[in-house]
This record gives structure tokens, sequence and C-alpha cells, in this order.
């Protein structure tokens, strides 16, 4: 099975503008993504509006591709990339782009979802360690069936554990975290980016429903690695403290 990871990257973030040619120990972390993907999965883009980002990609040697500037999702820009590049992959995984330490295992994990016919689409998911971080609603709860198939993802703790005070509810039942890299079969990926926004997604704000709703199969695998995200110039402080560390 051939797999290709492709690299969504903007520059105008609202809360960190050009973060994906932020330096990070003496790399940008768009180098640092890119350089983790193509590792594993041997074929990687970067997905980008802006040419600044092109131009930092190719100077190192990578691989970008120039996307429209209007698209609601990185899914919809990592569909355009996958036309634009003509890629012959069975499977396309979407990197976030602004997630330098993801690590081998999990992109790893994420492709061996695919050895299941049934896998349309893949995610991962970490256990959450405390009830302060289910409670979160930025970080996203997956409920699945006994075969590792999402039924749902939800911004509420679910499920609700009866008979038992809410302070106690992680010690008697696993809660998932979804971290936020997928993976599609090719022809799944086009279907999906021509789907209109559902209700659940609307409600949650969660593409992933969108999916779902219409009848898409994601399968979770799991992972004990903690992604380390960069939204703000104070995740990249944490960040630089991360790497001296490793």
């Amino acid at each position: 099975m051939k797999f290709i990871a492709i690299i969504p990257a903007r520059y105008a973030s609202t809360r960190f503008p050009g973060k994906p040619l932020a330096m990070l120990g003496g790399k940008t972390v768009i180098q640092r993504v890119y350089e983790q993907a193509v590792s594993v999965v041997g074929e990687a883009y970067v997905a980008t509006d802006d040419a600044r980002i092109m131009q930092a990609v190719e100077s190192f040697g990578g691989r970008a591709v120039m996307t429209r500037s209007d698209h609601k999702s990185g899914t919809d820009r990592i569909e355009e990339a996958a036309e634009k590049t003509g890629t012959t992959a069975d499977v396309v995984i979407n990197v976030q782009g602004d997630e330098p330490f993801i690590e081998r295992s999990q992109i790893e994990t994420l492709c061996h979802l695919f050895d299941a016919p049934e896998t349309q689409i893949g995610t991962l998911g970490k256990r959450f360690e405390t009830m302060e971080a289910v409670v979160n609603p930025n970080s996203p709860k997956i409920v699945c069936d006994l075969r590792g198939f999402a039924l749902y993802f939800s911004r509420s703790v679910i499920p609700a554990v009866r008979g038992c005070e809410r302070s106690q509810w992680i010690g008697s039942y696993p809660y998932l975290k979804h971290l936020g890299i997928y993976a599609y079969r090719r022809k799944v990926l086009s279907e999906i980016t021509k789907l209109p926004q559902s209700p659940l997604e609307i409600a949650e704000s969660l593409e992933q429903l969108r999916w779902l709703q219409n009848g898409y199969r994601i399968r979770v695998g799991e992972t004990d690695v903690e992604t380390v995200g960069i939204d703000t110039p104070e995740d990249l402080e944490r960040a630089e403290a991360f790497l001296k560390k490793l």
C-alpha cells in the first residue's frame, strides 16, 4: 500500500502569523514537521497558499505545492494538493503543520489502521490522564465501538458515568482524547471534501462529525505519545524548552 503525507501550512494564522517559518532549535517549524513525515512515509508535500512558505520548504530540499487561499479547512487544502501532485498513493495522511514533534510511532500506527480494508478514514486518540483534562472543551473526546471505529466525537464529557461522582469518572471509564492527525483513502478524501456541512458538525464545530453523519467509518488508533502543537508564541517557547530535554 502506498502512502503520501501532505502538510497544510498557512502563513496568516490569527494567533501566530508566520508560525510555519518560526525557528525552533535552528530549523523552521515546517522543516521539522516535514522531516518527521518524510522519514516514515517517504513522500511528502507541504500544501500552502504563501510563496514565503513554499520558498522555505524548497530551500531545505522539501517539496511544496501552492493551493488556493480560500479553503475553509485543512482537509480541503489537502484534496487540492493531492490533485495537483497527481499522486497515485492509496492513502493520504494529513500531518498538521504546527506539530514539529510528531513521532514516527504515531504515523506508523495511523498507517497500520489501513491494513483493514473497511477503514475509510483513520485518526489517533490518547488516554486522558486527569479529569481536569477531560472536561476541557478544547480537547475533543472520542467514543469508539468494540472494533475501534469512532461512534462520536464531542467537546462535552461523554459518556457520563452513572452512579459515580463526576470527579471519579476517569477511574471508571477510559476517556480518549482526539489528536488532530488524519489519514484518508484517496477516493474517500475526494468524496468528503464535496460534502456540505452537517448539523452535528455545526453544533460541535468538529469537521469529522460531517463524515460520521454521512456514514463514513473512522478507525481510531491509540497512542501513548502526547502531541506538542504550536498555536502561539508562548507555545514556541515551551517547544524550545521541550526540545532541549530530548
